[in-house]
């Protein structure tokens, strides 16, 4: 395998297998290329059978390029073992799930699930301090912290401890996890049983990991249990790009791997295949500020590129102004497409400005971390059903399902319900059918909910041998859901989420025909898989996004936008003296830019009536001498409104002569 494409470090950390490795990859390195042409290596020249080699990284999308672009060196991309971190835990816990006292076909709560047990735990607790204790209970699962052990610092504490148990009781009533227990629960059964421990280490003989910067501790002790004495991996990562502290993660995860594998070998990534070398030189100007775990230099074959652009904007208005102007120009100069600019921005409270002026100037734009297609009612509701096939014992699901279409089944006769079903250790659809229920439910509800029992019993039967398409289109008819839209929505409403739940339908029975999977195979999974980033992919706009959500992604011209004092870096970071990982924000935001960036700042910004004075930020005299200041320091001018949407209207009208 002579590998040619890749260049000679690229190479060595492919045909490394002499113990544990870690590849050091500067943004737009190439590290993709590098774990799929491993994948490749494993299989093809060193005797790996595909289900041997285990692959897992952060984001659906990251996942499924890594399974396309490896099939294609591989060709069996059905027994490649590539996956997040959650799937895969999934995995683990579905074929183990005797020994973690579940059953195979238990529940994934997603975060609207979770939110709906949280606040019926806390009745009398407000939403805001409900989501403090939910946040706070994660972080504890994902540093593998059990309530049991907790010893409470003060009286939100006690309280968290406390619901914190009331929580996992309702999960194991439910048979249900939720996304942190997919890491939690398989570091559990790694670490309490050894042949558990021992059949996933042969099946994972070489373990290859992305972004272990960002693993959290729970994610960080999986690995480790993973891979074994043998320590047979390959981890790839970036200490310059770890910018998810708040949600857990843990650079130290990096800087441990030395000590805790003293054979570890070093192999880092520093030629840039992205960027320009005049945005490479900004960056690494940058990032030289931040203490080095690893000291690496990116730079790039890509040529000088243009000068970045630093614009001193007036106002929030005129910033607004000029990032769509020069946007248009730009497009208009270089006959590009819209999905090769972006604009992005530290917090999303920022999006609004510039999708009204996109709105308003008719630009196509997507918005990252806008509402999941999973998180819509309309697709809620039919997943509700899937998940109940799935497992009769899934109370969420048996509530929102029963309820959706209306049966005449109220909440007194569901909290009655649910009461005889824990008495009784049951859940709410084996309660339905017990001895004595007759006495504790009044005989009309009583028969609708057992009608309703029937009905989902004769759709699992069905729904483990036959296609998924047919069994979900005849259940979609059996409860009327297109009628019940069109008569509790406005029409155009009714129209738009029947339109959705179409889409669903027709997505998951290509699923199932593509992977060979009944509707209950693909119901066990259908909390973990996203359309989003699918959807996005094909579309020709410009993207909107904070630059975390950016993180992963490259354009060929990039808007940095709101770089103050205050803003990036944040206020928080700055009052807490600790602005190393707004630094790593910063850079990585730089560093999706391939070809051109432009850089903007406010001198002043409007808070409620009045406008309040901003400074640019310390980043910008950070990232060196060769950058092209535009804009006046000065008082603001009257702005001549007609002027700029007189300019705006020309580049429109020059683009529209131009397609």
């Amino acid at each position: 395998m002579a590998m040619p494409e890749l260049n000679p470090p690229q190479r060595e950390a492919v045909r490394y297998l002499d113990g544990p490795l870690l590849v050091l990859a500067g943004a737009g390195s190439g590290k993709t290329r590098v774990i799929t042409h491993k994948i490749a290596y494993l299989i093809g020249e060193c005797g790996y059978a595909p289900r041997e080699v285990t692959a897992i990284t952060f984001t659906n999308k990251a996942a499924r390029e890594m399974k396309e672009r490896a099939a294609k060196l591989v060709g069996r991309a059905e027994e490649l073992a590539i996956g997040t971190f959650h799937a895969f835990g999934a995995r683990l816990l579905r074929e183990e799930a005797r020994a973690a006292g579940l059953k195979s076909s238990f529940s994934i709560l997603d975060a609207s699930d979770t939110a709906q047990l949280f606040a019926e735990l806390l009745k009398e607790g407000d939403k805001a301090r409900a989501r403090l204790i939910q946040q706070r209970i994660s972080l504890w699962k994902n540093a593998l912290v059990e309530p049991e052990t907790i010893e409470p610092a003060d009286d939100f504490e006690a309280e968290a401890r406390r619901v914190y148990l009331d929580y996992e009781r309702a999960l194991r009533a439910y048979q249900a996890v939720d996304f942190d227990d997919l890491i939690r629960l398989p570091v559990k059964l790694l670490s309490e049983h050894e042949a558990i421990a021992r059949r996933w280490q042969a099946r994972c003989r070489h373990l290859l990991v992305d972004e272990y910067q960002d693993t959290n501790r729970s994610q960080n002790r999986l690995l480790r249990l993973l891979v074994g004495p043998l320590a047979a991996f390959t981890a790839v990562g970036d200490d310059d790009q770890s910018i998810y502290a708040w949600r857990g993660a843990d650079v130290e995860n990096l800087r441990a791997l030395q000590a805790d594998f003293p054979a570890l070998k070093v192999i880092k990534l520093e030629q840039n295949y992205r960027s320009t070398t005049r945005i490479l030189k900004a960056a690494n100007n940058v990032i030289r500020h931040n203490p080095k775990l690893y000291d690496k230099r990116l730079w790039s074959e890509r040529g000088h590129g243009e000068p970045i652009r630093v614009m001193a904007c007036r106002d929030g208005e005129h910033e607004t102004e000029w990032v769509v102007t020069r946007l248009l120009a730009h497009k208009f100069e270089t006959r590009g497409a819209w999905r090769d600019y972006a604009i992005l921005y530290r917090g999303n409270f920022q999006a609004r400005a510039f999708e009204e002026a996109l709105r308003a100037h008719k630009v196509p734009y997507v918005l990252s971390g806008g509402q999941s297609f999973f998180e819509r009612a309309e697709i809620k509701d039919v997943t509700s059903y899937l998940r109940l096939i799935a497992n009769p014992d899934d109370d969420p699901a048996f509530i929102r399902a029963v309820t959706t279409p209306k049966r005449g089944i109220g909440g007194t006769t569901l909290e009655a319900l649910g009461e005889a079903a824990g008495r009784r250790q049951l859940g709410m659809m084996a309660a339905l059918f017990a001895p004595g229920i007759e006495l504790e439910i009044k005989p009309a509800p009583l028969a609708a909910l057992r009608e309703f029992g029937r009905f989902i019993e004769r759709c699992a039967a069905r729904a483990r041998k036959e296609p998924a398409g047919g069994v979900l289109e005849e259940l979609l008819k059996a409860i009327g859901y297109e009628a019940w839209l069109f008569e509790s929505c406005a029409a155009k409403e009714a129209e738009t989420r029947w339109g959705n739940v179409r889409d669903f339908v027709r997505w998951l029975a290509a699923k199932g025909e593509e992977e060979g999977k009944s509707l209950l195979e693909l119901a066990q999974t259908v909390a973990l898989v996203t359309m989003l980033d699918k959807q996005e992919d094909r579309a020709d706009a410009v993207q909107l996004a904070t630059l975390h959500a950016a993180k992963g992604l490259e354009f060929r011209h990039v808007f940095l936008v709101g770089v103050e004092e205050g803003t990036l870096p944040h206020r928080e970071a700055i009052e807490a003296g600790s602005i190393e990982e707004e630094r790593r924000l910063f850079y990585v935001g730089i560093t999706r830019a391939q070809l051109s960036l432009h850089v903007s700042w406010c001198e002043r910004r409007k808070q409620g009536r009045e406008f309040l004075p901003r400074e640019p930020s310390r980043f910008i005299a950070e990232m060196g001498d060769d950058l092209k200041h535009e804009g006046a320091v000065s008082p603001a001018p009257t702005i001549d409104k007609a002027a700029g949407n007189a300019r705006l209207a020309q580049f429109k009208a020059l683009l529209k002569q131009s397609s």
